[in-house]
């Protein structure tokens, strides 16, 4: 399927997901954001590299249950290079102000890395460690269930992987100013078999209408991946982003 084709089916999901109706964060209610990047050069390379995101939350009393979905595609001259899905889904049940229980449920899927796909379901406990005006800082972690769908070569899946796992998770965010927010998220997936470190760090700058502008950076790593593929991938991005609430 051609990127574009891939790029109009995603944004169609992608307004699905954020036609949702507006309520202040804090209260009962649906907040969250969709975002869409974009980037592409010319010259002796054609490259084209584009991604969507969305994370849509519900608030009901003590519960918050929310979704979350990102796709990546990229293409140089024409041959698809980059093809990645992840979605997932998080109930939280506070306990008080600060401390609360979560279960977890993801599956990725990358046609371009050592793993065909990766599930995982758990659960665990959160803690707010910073709640104030400027600075918010969340982490929350538990044990699961890992599934990992591995390729030995670029094609074919050669085996399967199950066992015990581990999900850690570190949200934290500062905004400057009414307009300005600097946020940096780490995860960590923890296998029997290999496990997984994800970051990214991004400055988000309001543009106005519920719109924002966001420059971010993302590294994922991969503790042993199979001979023949690298333990590091990076991407820069530059987004608009829609947030609600």
């Amino acid at each position: 399927m051609n990127i574009f084709k891939k790029l109009g089916a995603g944004l169609v999901a992608l307004m699905a997901l954020t036609a949702a109706p507006a309520f202040a964060e804090g209260e009962d209610g649906w907040y969250g954001e969709g975002s869409f990047s974009a980037g592409s050069t010319t010259g002796n390379t054609e490259t084209t590299d584009l991604g969507l995101a969305a994370k849509i939350n519900n608030k009901m009393g003590v519960w918050t249950l929310g979704v979350d979905g990102a796709a990546d595609f990229g293409e140089i001259d024409g041959v698809e290079t980059r093809n990645r899905f992840l979605l997932g889904g998080t109930a939280d049940r506070a306990f008080n102000d600060r401390l609360f229980g979560f279960g977890r449920a993801s599956y990725e899927s990358d046609e371009f890395t050592a793993y065909d796909n990766r599930i995982f379901a758990g659960v665990g406990l959160g803690y707010i460690v910073l709640d104030g005006a400027a600075s918010k800082w969340t982490v929350r972690g538990g044990p699961g269930v890992k599934i990992d769908k591995l390729r030995v070569a670029p094609v074919g899946v050669d085996r399967e992987n199950t066992g015990l796992g581990a999900f850690a998770r570190s949200e934290f965010g500062h905004a400057f100013n009414d307009n300005v927010k600097l946020t940096n998220d780490t995860d960590v997936l923890y296998g029997e078999d290999s496990t997984q470190f994800g970051n990214v760090i991004a400055l988000t700058a309001n543009i106005g209408g519920g719109l924002a502008a966001r420059v971010s950076f993302d590294v994922r790593y991969d503790t042993d991946p199979p001979v023949g593929f690298e333990d590091t991938d990076t991407a820069t991005k530059v987004s608009l982003v829609y947030g609600f609430k």
